[in-house]
């Protein structure tokens, strides 16, 4: 799962790390941008997972406490939109599971219920590695002088190498609006993630609102 995280570096557990980060990876299949808060015992993870190719992004949102997950929501767009939640006790056994596609509920296995466990679980180690990495996700808005407007409201110019600019670059001839771009910055420098046409910023958590 880490195969695709060109800038992750490995250091020791520090303390110091912020409550509310935001970072990501370029795996096989998409891009997967991770959202994460971590607030006493609680951890709440949000993955934004886009396809390289077809397909729409969608939405996985996870809570842990402490150690024990407690809740898996995931949302698939597209044609037929699918809705799973899952909730699990203070034990960790099965409390509340529900499945709607195109608003027909159905029921889901057990079997299907552990593979969604196992994702939960490796989205929860890739993100320990890549905030311990430092590895940090920015998005914004691309400009014709290679800045870019930041969902924060920051205007900066992102390292990124000759070649993820000219392909900023020929998506930006094809749109009629400043195209969204999401980069990761880490130790070994900045890797371009996504460009799209779709305004990032209106759905971007904030660490008030997350």
């Amino acid at each position: 799962m880490l195969g695709g995280v060109l800038l992750l570096s490995a250091c020791s557990h520090d303390s110091s790390l912020p409550p509310f980060t935001a970072s990501g990876y370029a795996g096989d299949q998409g891009a997967v941008r991770l959202w994460r808060k971590d607030s006493g015992d609680e951890t709440h993870i949000l993955a934004a997972f886009s396809p390289w190719h077809r397909g729409e992004t969608s939405l996985s949102e996870y809570r842990w406490q402490g150690d024990e997950l407690s809740l898996i929501e995931l949302n698939i767009y597209g044609k037929q939109p699918e809705h799973i939640r899952v909730r699990f006790d203070d034990h960790g056994e099965l409390s509340f599971m529900q499945r709607e596609i195109n608003g027909q509920k159905q029921q889901i296995s057990s079997d299907q219920i552990d593979l969604y466990h196992y994702r939960a679980d490796q989205i929860r180690q890739t993100s320990d590695a890549l905030r311990q990495g430092r590895v940090v996700l920015r998005q914004g808005r691309w400009h014709a002088n290679g800045s870019v407007t930041t969902c924060e409201g920051q205007t900066i110019k992102p390292e990124l190498d000759r070649l993820a600019i000219n392909h900023i670059q020929r998506r930006q001839n094809h749109s009629s609006a400043d195209v969204s771009v999401a980069w990761l910055e880490g130790p070994e420098g900045a890797q371009l993630l996504l460009v799209a046409n779709e305004d990032f910023c209106t759905w971007q958590p904030t660490e008030k609102s997350f």
